[in-house]
């Protein structure tokens, strides 16, 4: 049987594969001691590119933690939660525009922090179908 690109995409119940709680929760670590690294490299004096090991671990975890959840169920690219992520990139701007590096830090913690605390209604919201959705 021939699985068109949006059914392997938007299956109509999200995929699981075996530990993948703790792949997400090892991931959500590592991106958290990335975040803290590039804090502490932006509030704290430091020479220019210290905190840059500790953004490809931000921007490698992060990007771990899309996939898992793209191949769980890419619904969640048009819903507020990954549209979320993809804003947060803001963070890669950091090098190539480092006097802005603290006011992209608070706007991704700030997006962080409202993101994962909202309400299902928030979270699960599309733009593009103006409602909360749950699969496609």
């Amino acid at each position: 049987m021939h699985m068109s690109l949006k059914e392997l995409l938007f299956p109509p119940e999200s995929r699981l594969f075996a530990g993948q709680r703790w792949v997400n929760i090892s991931l959500r670590t590592l991106h958290l001691i990335g975040l803290a690294g590039i804090g502490s490299g932006i509030l704290y004096p430091a020479p220019e590119g210290a905190s840059n090991y500790y953004l490809y671990l931000t921007l490698a975890s992060g990007l771990g933690l899309s996939l898992v959840s793209i191949w769980s169920n890419a619904i969640w690219l048009v819903q507020l939660r990954g549209q979320a992520i993809i804003l947060k990139l803001l963070l890669a701007l950091i090098p190539v525009w480092p006097e802005a590096g603290v006011w992209l830090l608070f706007m991704v913690i700030i997006i962080s922090g409202y993101i994962s605390h909202a309400p299902g209604d928030v979270r699960y919201y599309s733009l593009f179908h103006r409602g909360r959705i749950e699969n496609l």
